[in-house]
């Protein structure tokens, strides 16, 4: 084996990482000021004027706040060893700052790890060094390790005589000493027949891994012997379940997105293996791995097939039962609740659907000029198409022109709105799944055309009175009428006259829901991903997705939006008159033929699609921000894999500690507060040894 050699001074003297670290590493200059603000925020020691970092003020400047991990703050004092440099029991602004840059390596975990066993600061670690820092870490009743094996010797080089571990042997021996440790452990425990007790496997694993598991695992460790015959645990069943510890994250991974893509929301072990198989190079996880990973999940019964939610007590370590979280009281909703919740929705979708009215309004203004003009009558052909339409509009109207009716729009959509979003939010919730979240197409159908068929109570009068106010424009041109308001015709049309045209607007608006809310519910999930490993969407993809569903719904239902118009559509002299529903499209049909159904068409998907589109976002984004103040969160499963955007530094001090916990779940306990190399108590810093 190669000879280990230690970082050097210039004169040739063994030199710390930490002194060479100060010599070759610049920080920038706010990197240092954030440093600063935490090292001043929690330095309570003062020593001459100066400002030194005691174990726990130093915990408390490193550790993240909400760890989504299993590791206790108190853990993070074992990174104080590393960073009291001088070894005097506190840690000065100088000491941070190597600390801080430390952690900035990109092997920063390792690293640390192997300061920590450095106790001498030479570069290298001896034998004893490394067998005193593991003794002093575990206690009497510990699992006993052998260090004279022949796998801890095949790591150690020499060097004058002495066994040494480099930087780089040190990195893989702490990489393969779980595994070491297993073996050694599963052999102390074994019978003769090659069999551990379930209770001896519970005490392995909590040596090495407790602090990856949650309490509800913990306690089912012993059921582990229920995967084959007999009371005991075969070592093969051992190096299992470690190996699914080992690869949690990839489990992770292949569960979510099983799930994601299951039909039903739910994946067996059939579907785990399959998945994995598709979408790794090598097949990671064997079929007795997979049954260990259903049998903790299932509480048992590994044969069932199983949501992610299911998953959790396995995947997040921080998991409690049920029965072991806080009881939270939520009061009864009250008559005033309900009727508060109901305003709230009623506001959100009404401000949401005026975002999106206003925005689109002159492509509407446009789009009805264009479906209303009869090609057959004699000087009615007032636009060859909507370009021209837009363009007339603006030289004879003015930019007001293309906002004529917009007040009526304005006032109705808020209803309209908010029952649509509401009718189909309220299905959309009874029909799914709790657990998986998962909504059959059939259901989703049928939530987004209730959603369409119940708006038609306040779409059909709002429509019709928009319509004529946008056709006034037109008319006065022609014949010369003076444009009426809204109350005028309002009177004209009278209640029953203001349902004018239900017909062809359910005939619309139904099919039109039925596609756009499944549509824009499966764009965000199967093209955005959505949801996938804790994916949000930007405001881009969420405008996106809206938009993009409105455009086949838009097209589509334009036949029936069509004869809506013209059924509402106060109809001048020598224009068709139409009776209904089906003579109006007979009509149409007839003398115009089947190009004028989709007259409008294009730029009926222009208006929708934006329209639809920045309501949605804008619906979703009013609920995100200015949520009901009594309203549930739907449960989520949060692990790291899910969570946002980390300081780095933070991530590797965490990893860090995870290295070391791995050699024993009590890792640095052991080791008096304040104690120094060796486990001796570390001297007190006095003003003297300051200065």
């Amino acid at each position: 084996m190669a000879a280990v050699s230690p970082v050097h001074n210039d004169d040739g003297q063994p030199r710390s990482a930490f002194s060479a670290m100060r010599q070759t590493i610049a920080t920038p200059e706010s990197e240092l000021k954030r440093w600063k603000r935490s090292f001043e925020a929690n330095a309570k020691t003062v020593i001459n004027g100066e400002k030194y970092l005691d174990r726990d003020s130093f915990v408390n400047a490193i550790a993240s706040e909400g760890d989504l991990s299993r590791i206790d703050r108190s853990s993070f004092a074992i990174l104080f060893r590393v960073a009291d440099g001088s070894k005097r029991g506190l840690v000065s602004w100088d000491d941070f700052t190597v600390f801080e840059t430390l952690l900035k390596r990109p092997d920063a975990e390792y690293w640390i790890a192997f300061q920590y066993f450095d106790v001498d600061g030479s570069g290298t670690i001896t034998f004893d060094e490394f067998k005193n820092s593991f003794q002093e870490n575990i206690g009497p009743d510990s699992i006993p390790f052998d260090f004279d094996c022949d796998w801890v010797k095949l790591y150690l080089g020499k060097r004058n005589g002495e066994h040494v571990l480099g930087y780089n042997e040190f990195t893989q021996l702490m990489k393969g000493l779980q595994g070491e440790r297993l073996r050694q452990a599963f052999k102390y425990f074994s019978d003769a027949d090659g069999y551990i007790k379930p209770d001896q496997f519970k005490k392995i694993i909590l040596e090495l891994a407790g602090h990856k598991l949650s309490d509800s695992v913990i306690e089912r460790l012993p059921t582990l012997c229920a995967l084959s015959t007999g009371q005991k645990i075969s070592y093969s069943e051992v190096i299992a379940f470690h190996n699914v510890i080992r690869e949690m994250d990839m489990v992770e991974r292949v569960i979510r997105e099983a799930t994601s893509k299951s039909k039903d929301g739910r994946i067996d072990q059939n579907d785990f293996l399959n998945y994995s198989a598709s979408s790794t190079r090598y097949a990671l996880f064997s079929p007795m791995e997979a049954n260990i990973i259903f049998h903790f999940a299932g509480r048992g019964h590994s044969g069932q097939r199983l949501a992610l939610l299911d998953f959790a007590q396995l995947l997040d370590p921080r998991w409690k039962a049920p029965s072991d979280e806080p009881v939270k009281v939520i009061p009864t909703e009250t008559f005033l609740q309900s009727t508060g919740r109901s305003i709230y929705n009623f506001m959100l979708g009404g401000i949401a659907g005026a975002v999106g009215a206003t925005i689109v309004y002159p492509i509407d203004m446009v789009k009805t000029r264009m479906q209303n003009q009869r090609s057959t009558v004699v000087g009615q052909l007032l636009y060859k198409n909507s370009i021209d339409c837009a363009r007339k509009i603006l030289r004879n109207e003015g930019l007001v022109g293309f906002y004529r009716g917009i007040g009526p729009q304005l006032i109705g959509v808020a209803p309209e709105k908010a029952i649509k979003l509401t009718v189909n939010d309220y299905v959309r919730k009874k029909a799914m799944d709790p657990e998986t979240g998962r909504i059959t197409l059939p259901w989703e159908l049928f939530a987004g055309g209730s959603a369409g068929g119940c708006q038609v109570v306040f779409t059909n009068p709002l429509e019709i009175v928009k319509i004529r106010l946008q056709m006034q424009g037109e008319a006065a041109k022609a014949e010369g009428i003076a444009p009426r308001g809204a109350v005028h015709i309002i009177k004209q049309l009278g209640l029953l006259g203001l349902y004018k045209g239900a017909s062809a607007c359910l005939l619309r608006d139904i099919p039109f829901s039925a596609i756009y809310f499944p549509a824009y519910s499966h764009l965000k999930t199967d093209l955005f991903k959505e949801g996938h490993n804790g994916k949000k969407l930007s405001f881009g993809e969420t405008l996106l997705s809206a938009a993009i569903a409105g455009m086949p719904a838009a097209y589509l239902t334009t036949p029936a939006d069509v004869i809506k118009t013209r059924l509402q559509v106060e109809a001048r002299t020598g224009q068709t008159h139409y009776k209904g529903l089906v003579d109006a499209a007979r009509k149409i049909y007839k003398e115009e033929g089947f190009r004028a159904l989709y007259k409008g068409g294009p730029a009926r998907v222009i208006r929708s699609s934006p329209q639809f589109g920045f309501t949605l976002v804008a619906y979703e984004y009013l609920h995100k921000f200015v949520p009901f103040p009594w309203g549930e969160q739907p449960k989520q499963l949060e692990t790291l894999l899910t969570s946002g955007p980390e300081d780095i530094t933070r991530v590797r001090a965490r990893n860090a500690l995870k290295i070391l916990l791995d050699v024993h779940g009590d890792f640095g306990k052991r080791v008096a507060v304040g104690a120094g190399p060796g486990g001796k108590a570390a001297p007190t810093i006095t003003p003297a040894e300051v200065a």
